[in-house]
Parts: structure tokens; C-alpha cells; sequence
């Protein structure tokens, strides 16, 4: 094993990090907890699923319309005031109020402890970290690779922008080499000043930790963010599963001029961790989105499903339930305020529709369950 392969696995809170978890409504028995106390993903399954899977594209067999971006390209403010650029999977730069907030930089081309193995990038980055417009704060919701990645922060500790973490994950951050200064840890619903915005960590039903031996599971919090302007404001959902606090979300934070979903890299093994597409739908209209733009997709194979199921199905199920959608290409920006015409940038290839293969997560109320049968989804036996 190579030096950065050890590096990049972080560190666990200890010391005064760990004692300050402690005082933590999500901290019992040494550890944090989702809600619904969501079963654990078969890991090992997952491999033999990707092992074993054949005659589906997961990996695009041509090139994405990725659209360039430069520094230059953020000179001049949003007309609107909110404008939301993807750069693929979970990272998006916000810029709102003239305020720049970059969420769940990766930038690598693994989401990997190893730089030989693991994911693997497929599609170039839009945006490379080289041409970032001035950040007010980097944001990341929780320590697994494909958000949390360790050659972005080896590059964004050297600019003096600070960094807002869920509880715990500031040890990674430190280890790395981010002055402890710039790391604001918080907890669920606790609200932290953005340059004169007002970022706030959400629930979410997940998990954490990096080791390859769970040593360090759930060590560290997971979140969401909701990040609130003058009269402006967007939810990021991060990682997460299907559970009734979305609804809390959209009270006491919404509503939301855009909603940033996670929609996929699922399956029935991730049904409590990944909310996939139809889940992920309702859960925008629980927390009262205006628009929904889906992330995490389109740029790791991560599960087993096409890599543009996500997409089709979330276009579905967002029409089916009259909630406005649309689907950037890597690269674009756009203004929730005043969003481009919605077209297909994606290639039609075959894929499972959610009569075939349902995402449902455990737990959820007959009421729920009966909503997402509206969305296509086929009520429990």
C-alpha cells in the first residue's frame, strides 16, 4: 500500500473532537445514528453485484456534452441572484447574494482511498480546481469518497477559505492539513454564517466512515445543507435515505427555489441509505422544492443500473407528480428563478423502470408508502 492510499483513509475524532460529539443528540454508545435506523448496506454484495452484472452500460461507451468551465465564466453575478453550476456527481458551486459556496468538492479521478483503483471518473472535470472563483466556504456532507476527496482538500487547504463539516469529520480535515481555525463543525439544525448567509445542517438517514474495516463507522456525522439568503434559498440533501424528516426540513427551512437530490447509485441492498429516484421526488416535495435538479449520478459507476436510469427515472417521477425538474449537463449553470428549457441530453438506452425494480425504504408510513404508489412504485406485500 502506498503512503496517500493510508493518507487518504483520515482520522478519527479524538481528544476534545470527540468528548464535544458526545454532547451530541445523535451520539449514543460511541457512535452516531440515523433515524429509522436504517439496515446496513451488503458491501460485499455490492461486489459481486458489480462483478457478476453483464449486458447493461454503466459506463457511458462515448463522451458526455460536458459544458468547460473557467474562472472567467463567474465573473459577472447571476441576474437572479442564485445561480447553481454541477459539476457531476454530488459537487455543485452555489453562488447566491454574491456569495460562492462549493458543496462536496471531488475532483479526483477516483472516489478511492487508492489512486490506481476504485471508480473511476467518466466524464472530465468541468471546472478544474485550478479555475475556481474566489469560495466564501467549501461544504461537505459527510466523509465517504464520492464526497468527501482527498486530493480536492489537499488543494483547497492552501486557499484561505474556510470549510463547514457535520460533527467529526473536521479530523479528516485537520489531518490533512486544514488549519483548525477554518473548520466549523455542527450538528443537525444548527446554523452557521456564510459570509453573511445562513448555512444549516440537516438530517439525513446514512452512515459514515472510510476504513476498509469499518473501524471508524458512523465516527463522524452525516447532513444535508440548507443554505439560506436574503430571499433566496436551496436545500442539498447529501446522501440519504427515504424518512419522514424531510417534511421537518421543508417547515421549519423552506420553501426552497431548488432542491439538490440525491437520485443515484441505488438498489433494494441501499434502499435505507440512497433514496434513488422516485424517493428522492417525494422527498423534494416534502421539503417544498420548487424546482428539483438531481445530483449524485452521471459521473461513478457506483450501482448496478444504466448510468442514465437515474435521470429517466426521476424525469418520470417528477412529471407524474407535477413537480418542476431539470437535469444539467456537466458543467451547466442555471438559475432556479429563470431555469433553460428542459431537454434530454443523454443517450435512451434501456433501463429498469420502478415497477421492475423498486427503491422503497424500511420503515415508512402507510401514508408514505401510498404517495410514492402515485410515483409508480408498487406498495409492499
Amino acid at each position: 500500500m502506498t503512503p496517500r492510499f493510508f493518507r487518504a483513509l483520515g482520522a478519527r475524532p479524538a481528544g476534545e473532537r470527540l468528548e464535544a460529539l458526545a454532547a451530541s443528540p445523535q451520539w449514543s454508545s460511541g457512535r452516531f445514528h440515523a433515524p429509522l435506523a436504517p439496515k446496513r448496506p451488503d458491501l460485499w454484495g455490492a461486489v459481486v453485484d458489480h462483478a457478476t452484472t453483464r449486458g447493461i452500460e454503466r459506463v457511458p461507451r462515448q463522451g458526455l456534452p460536458v459544458i468547460d468551465r473557467r474562472r472567467r465564466d463567474f465573473e459577472e453575478a447571476p441576474r437572479t441572484g442564485l445561480r447553481i453550476t454541477w459539476l457531476g456527481h454530488s459537487t455543485n458551486l452555489v453562488e447566491l447574494d454574491g456569495k460562492r459556496v462549493l458543496f462536496d468538492p471531488v475532483f479526483g479521478e477516483r472516489v478511492s482511498p487508492a489512486s490506481f483503483a476504485g471508480p473511476k471518473r467518466f466524464h472530465r472535470v468541468p471546472l478544474p480546481l485550478g479555475e475556481l472563483p474566489p469560495l466564501d466556504a467549501v461544504a461537505i456532507t459527510h466523509d465517504h469518497y464520492d464526497h468527501l476527496d482527498y486530493p480536492a482538500v489537499l488543494a483547497l487547504a492552501k486557499l484561505d477559505v474556510p470549510f463547514i463539516v457535520p460533527l467529526g469529520v473536521g479530523a479528516h480535515l485537520e489531518h490533512w492539513g486544514v488549519p483548525r481555525e477554518r473548520i466549523t463543525e455542527i450538528d443537525w439544525w444548527q446554523a452557521t454564517d456564510v459570509s453573511g448567509l445562513t448555512l444549516v445542517a440537516t438530517p439525513a438517514r446514512h452512515f459514515s466512515g472510510r476504513s476498509l474495516v469499518f473501524a471508524d463507522r458512523d465516527a463522524s456525522l452525516w447532513c444535508g445543507f440548507a443554505l439560506i439568503g436574503e430571499r433566496q434559498r436551496i436545500y442539498y440533501s447529501g446522501d440519504t435515505g427515504m424518512f419522514p424528516g424531510f417534511a421537518d426540513i421543508g417547515e421549519r427551512l423552506g420553501p426552497f427555489d431548488a432542491v439538490l437530490m440525491e437520485s443515484g447509485a441505488y438498489n433494494a441492498n441501499w434502499r435505507d441509505v440512497h433514496i434513488g429516484p422516485e424517493q428522492g421526488v417525494l422527498a423534494a416535495q416534502m421539503a417544498k422544492a420548487k424546482l428539483l435538479l438531481p445530483v449524485h449520478w452521471g459521473t461513478f459507476d457506483l450501482a448496478v443500473h444504466t448510468w442514465t436510469e437515474p435521470a429517466e427515472r426521476a424525469w418520470v417521477a417528477a412529471r407524474r407528480a407535477g413537480l418542476p425538474i431539470h437535469v444539467p449537463r456537466p458543467g451547466e449553470s442555471l438559475e432556479p428563478n429563470d431555469p433553460p428549457e428542459m431537454a434530454r441530453w443523454w443517450p435512451e438506452l434501456d433501463w429498469k423502470r420502478v415497477e421492475e425494480r423498486p427503491v422503497v425504504s424500511s420503515g415508512l408510513s402507510r401514508g408514505l408508502l401510498e404517495r410514492l404508489a402515485g410515483l409508480g412504485a408498487p406498495l409492499p406485500s
